[in-house]
């Protein structure tokens, strides 16, 4: 797949311990990103962070969270992205989605290993 120029990225934070169906939600996202064909998705841990609970979470050693704060980030053209959409309303009962215009300047995979 070759990804250039303009493009949508998708972010969805939620916390580290939410889960679809005794499965942890970021791997139901990215596995469902995969699925539909999508460039890729990578999700990223949070070191510290709170959303609309107003709960700070955090990796402090005083107060170990169990909930850190993740982002799945997913960038696509904006058709694909949109059409996924719909797989998140599903997925994602507390969090944050967002969508941003990014523009692409360079997308090469890795060589696949046999």
């Amino acid at each position: 797949m070759r990804l250039t120029g303009r493009a949508l990225r998708l972010t969805v934070f939620i916390g580290e311990g939410d889960q679809w169906h005794h499965r942890p939600l970021t791997s139901e996202i990215v596995h469902r990103a995969h699925r539909a064909g999508l460039a890729g998705a990578s999700v990223f841990h949070g070191v510290e962070g709170f959303g609309a609970s107003s709960i700070v979470h955090t990796t402090r050693l005083l107060s170990l969270s169990q909930d850190l704060p993740v982002a799945v980030v997913i960038v696509d053209d904006e058709p694909r992205i949109r059409g996924f959409l719909p797989q998140l309303d599903e997925l994602v009962t507390e969090g944050l989605v967002i969508l941003d215009e990014v523009e692409v300047i360079r997308y090469v995979g890795r060589q696949a290993v046999r």
